[in-house]
């Protein structure tokens, strides 16, 4: 990542009349399905645990499954956009996490569930990464930020959603028809992108050479040389440390507040599915005032490293402070307050932490953000089950405790870390602002 200021416009480039906007949108649509498709098992996990007569730590391994080969194909499912094309791969995941999304609704018991679970993981793994990917040959450098706040205020809309969308199907006709309804959306969107998309903007009918001088240079977006592993795990590990504390304390939002607010307070489902939307709202403002703010920043002349790691700890910082309700005990007014500011500020991070690999590895992007998305992954395999246990141990005040820690040693790193540009440039690999973009400056 350039430690200088860069060669960004005074103000970003634009969105309205490109062809890129677009491809933005679409991209929306499809985080918005991929989170209702890998959290609309939270809001129905109430009725499956009492179909099926799981505890709680039984539900949090079936909620892991998803995550466990989410995780370990985080990297490799980033290096497939770069083999394949993110048309072709995006297509194939998308078809193929509607097959597990399909498969849950016809679960018949902890292991089916736990199989249809662990095949959405290992489809989703790829489907962010390859985004970025193609975000890297679309979106100009100067807006990275605020094109991953955009797509993932759509992912947490996703999330606010699918409350009300799964107790809607519920209350007609049971847990399972939520499932069949979600999956038939992601076949559509893969349909569509298939037919649309293409992976190089220059080949795109009615494209005009002005955007194409916006975009990022045709040998980045073009061209993959050989991924510097040592120096890209040099730079990217502490953000896959700090995406950890992340992931940890949204996997807790995304697991286990329908099912908080209903056992703390006695709600309906109606009424815990609207407080879980109400709260999860919060998140969409949040995930695209972060972009916005860190591209801000730079777009005034501030240094793209600091620009990030400040937002971050921001967001950090001020989810831990409104979590700290939790860890004390608070009525239903407080604890909804609390939690909606938490994940507005833990929101905050997200679209930093996935611009920082745009920033760092613009040529290998997808990979990058696989390393990165890997502590998300992790997070999402043990924040489950561990809080599913100490739940069932202590009850929900220990549980937000440890959260608040998480979130105090991810942004301490944040505060630390200083990710620098890679670039390769005739086989040479330069680390920091390259060459070329120095002489522009």
């Amino acid at each position: 990542m350039t430690t200088a200021t860069p060669s960004a416009p005074t103000k970003g480039t634009p969105f309205r009349g490109r062809i890129r906007g677009r491809v933005l949108i679409l991209l929306c649509f499809m985080y918005a399905i991929s989170y209702i498709d890998r959290t609309n098992i939270s809001t129905a996990l109430p009725h499956i645990t009492e179909e099926f007569g799981f505890n709680e730590a039984t539900a949090g391994l079936i909620v892991s499954a998803f995550s466990l080969p989410y995780a370990l194909l985080q990297v490799f499912g980033g290096t497939i956009s770069e083999k394949f094309g993110p048309r072709k791969a995006l297509f194939v995941i998308t078809v193929i996490w509607g097959v597990a999304t399909l498969w849950t609704g016809f679960a018949v018991g902890f292991w089916t569930l736990f199989a249809a679970r662990a095949l959405l993981g290992l489809s989703e793994a790829a489907a962010f990464p390859t985004a970025t990917q193609a975000m890297s040959r679309w979106i100009p450098r100067d807006r990275n930020g605020f094109a991953q706040g955009v797509v993932h205020s759509a992912a947490r809309l996703g999330n606010a959603l699918a409350p009300l969308v799964v107790a809607y199907f519920i209350a007609v006709s049971g847990w399972r028809l939520a499932f069949f309804a979600t999956a038939v959306l992601s076949f559509a969107w893969a349909i569509v992108w298939f037919v649309w998309f293409r992976d190089k903007p220059e080949s795109t009918k009615g494209i005009t050479q002005a955007e194409l001088s916006e975009l990022p240079p045709v040998e980045t977006r073009a061209t993959r040389p050989p991924v510097p592993w040592r120096q890209m795990a040099k730079q990217i590990l502490p953000v896959t440390f700090v995406d950890f504390g992340y992931g940890w304390t949204l996997w807790v939002f995304l697991t286990w507040l329908p099912t908080f607010l209903s056992s703390t307070y006695g709600l309906e489902i109606g009424d815990f599915a609207l407080f879980t939307t109400l709260i999860l709202l919060a998140g969409v403002v949040g995930d695209t005032v972060g972009g916005m703010l860190s591209d801000r920043i730079i777009h005034r002349g501030g240094d793209t490293r600091n620009a990030r790691r400040l937002i971050l700890v921001v967001g950090l910082g001020g989810s831990l402070l409104c979590l700290v309700p939790l860890v004390i005990g608070q009525g239903l007014l407080v604890a909804t307050i609390s939690l909606a500011l938490s994940f507005f500020f833990l929101e905050l991070c997200n679209a930093n932490l996935w611009a920082i690999p745009m920033d760092v590895a613009p040529q290998w992007s997808g990979t990058a953000s696989g390393f990165m998305n890997t502590g998300f992954g992790i997070a999402g395999v043990v924040s489950p089950i561990v809080f599913g246990l100490l739940i069932d141990a202590s009850g929900w005040q220990l549980p937000f405790a440890l959260s608040c820690a998480l979130l105090f040693a991810a942004a301490v790193v944040a505060w630390f870390m200083k990710p620098q540009r890679l670039t390769m440039t005739d086989g040479v690999l330069e680390i920091g602002t390259p060459k070329a973009e120095q002489q522009r400056v």
